[in-house]
């Protein structure tokens, strides 16, 4: 994995996925209940009756229409190919012992969260308003990569929670630099708010904190989501129509890919415009 602050190629890249480089590892590993997400029930460890022989999705050109919004909103920030490539040498599950397979699903989802605070970390890197924070979060990337090359056993048995919120409180230190430097920092903080189905039209929420915001089917149409903190935002059917999100920090492509948008939506240059929004533009 490549050190966030080197001259090699942007070290994000590794925390997208390729699914080219992975054996299937969140068809398998991740249990998912019957809902407005996915059509089916299936257990931990259980195949997704999708998952072909190749590790390919049947239906991957169809999930919208068959049910399977959630696989489209699902992103394992990198880990799937880590763990197969990486941490299991390549070797697929189905080729292994059922003991070897089971560790590779509990080892899954313990790096898609290391990898996930990776993400966020790096991101917190490029604010130049938070260069007061900047070494001690090179230091935490450095300790979570290292967490991320431990032996199959030992990510098995690792306790994220502590680490998280150690993350956690830099992300949060660096995001109130961050706001309070583009004067965001007098704004309402709103985190944990439940604004599922808000009428946000045109609302002015520059700078404003809406970390782990429930913003379901919120009308954010033509809203000034400049500088605003995203982290954990549920944007799921939220109407991002027109809104500008110029400079929004920690902003996922899954929060994106679960909301709704237009041509005229204002992205920052980390995430990329969803296919889907065409049909709502």
């Amino acid at each position: 994995m490549h050190e966030y602050g080197s001259t090699s190629p942007d070290p994000r890249s590794e925390l997208r996925a390729d699914c080219d480089r992975c054996f299937g590892l969140c068809c398998v590993a991740l249990p998912f209940a019957r809902s407005a997400d996915f059509a089916i029930d299936k257990s931990a460890g259980e195949p997704c009756p999708n998952l072909r022989s190749d590790s390919r999705c049947g239906i991957h050109t169809r999930l919208r229409q068959t049910g399977f919004t959630g696989c489209t909103v699902y992103d394992c920030f990198g880990a799937g190919q880590h763990v197969s490539q990486v941490i299991f040498g390549g070797e697929d599950w189905r080729s292994g012992s059922e003991e070897r397979a089971r560790r590779m699903f509990d080892v899954f989802p313990v790096v898609r969260h290391l990898h996930e605070l990776l993400r966020y970390l790096g991101e917190a890197l490029t604010l130049p308003a938070a260069r007061p924070v900047h070494d001690d979060i090179r230091s935490l990337i450095s300790t979570t990569e290292r967490l991320t090359r431990q032996s199959p056993e030992e990510l098995a048995a690792l306790d994220v929670g502590p680490h998280r919120q150690k993350a956690g409180e830099l992300l949060l230190r660096a995001s109130e630099l961050m706001r309070a430097s583009a004067g965001g920092g007098r704004k309402k903080d709103r985190r944990g708010a439940d604004l599922m189905g808000a009428r946000l039209k045109g609302a002015d929420l520059r700078g404003v904190s809406l970390r782990g915001a429930l913003l379901i089917a919120a009308d954010l149409t033509g809203a000034d989501l400049r500088g605003a903190d995203l982290i954990g935002a549920d944007l799921r059917d939220a109407d991002l129509t027109d809104a500008d999100l110029t400079g929004a920090l920690f902003l996922t492509q899954p929060q994106l890919d679960a909301a709704r948008g237009s041509a005229g939506t204002r992205l920052p240059e980390s995430v990329g415009r969803p296919g889907h929004w065409t049909a709502h533009s």
